[in-house]
């Protein structure tokens, strides 16, 4: 069975992952999409969550821990991230609105891919 999670972190050192990154801030409009720092801190902490996912951590419901791929852990991140720092109230829900539009433009990511047709 292939680790879907496992595959995803070897990829999170390279460019690639950066450019996916930060594709994924810009297109759509999250409001840290020009800070570089906030993209890369958000590709380290989907990193970290890629790590435990491939050591058997579940983060996401209906999705099997190893099955977490590289845009549902960037998703992830964000999720943890939103509102842990004092972020007023309408960043916040800009936060949440980029990860409701990401969620519902991307369903397949985050779900238990046996369940695909």
């Amino acid at each position: 069975m292939t680790n879907i999670a496992k595959k995803s972190l070897e990829i999170t050192g390279l460019f690639e992952a950066e450019l996916l990154v930060w594709l994924m801030l810009r297109y759509w409009k999250h409001p840290f999409a020009e800070d570089k720092d906030f993209a890369n801190d958000l590709l380290e902490s989907a990193s970290a969550a890629l790590r435990g996912a491939a050591g058997g951590e579940q983060l996401i419901e209906g999705v099997p821990a190893t099955d977490l791929n590289f845009v549902a852990a960037v998703w992830y991140a964000e999720y943890c991230d939103v509102g842990s720092e004092g972020t007023d109230p309408e960043t916040i829900e800009a936060r949440k609105a980029w990860l409701s539009v990401v969620r519902r433009t991307l369903p397949s990511c985050f779900c238990n891919p046996l369940d695909l047709p």
